[in-house]
């Protein structure tokens, strides 16, 4: 076989495989947009306050891809958070400047979420929220 023929017959092969050896495409998925208001009903223990439930509102100010932050305001004062959505495009963690647990979250939706606090130590605390995203009154 002339070196010529060899060749075409290589790049014909490449050229197929390119095509139709490779696996298939991924579809582009979007990072979840959190920005909003949620609320939900937290429901907490720890040996020195028991267990609590009230309504959990936080508000998600910014968001720069998978990177965002924001902020809840409770009994004691505003905590502000930060937090990154993982490539699964699933989970979520978020982490306040002061706090000493962290906060492991799962994306239900659009509209809805679920965040699981936990802390160790002294301060041991657990709990769970699942949050609907308020409707934009704009």
């Amino acid at each position: 076989m002339s070196n010529s023929i060899m060749n075409f017959a290589l790049i014909a092969l490449v050229l197929t495989c390119i095509g139709g050896c490779s696996s298939p495409a991924r579809t582009d998925v979007s990072t979840p947009n959190l920005m909003g208001i949620w609320t939900g009903e937290n429901k907490t223990y720890s040996d020195k306050k028991g267990y609590l439930a009230w309504t959990k509102t936080i508000e998600i100010t910014e968001q720069k891809g998978r990177l965002f932050k924001g902020y809840f305001t409770y009994s004691a004062g505003t905590k502000y958070f930060s937090g990154v959505i993982y490539p699964d495009n699933t989970s979520f963690t978020w982490v306040g400047v002061d706090s000493k647990g962290y906060n492991h979250g799962r994306i239900h939706g659009t509209d809805r979420i679920s965040a699981c606090y936990v802390e160790s130590g002294e301060d041991a605390t657990v709990g769970c929220v699942e949050m609907t995203k308020q409707k934009s009154k704009h």
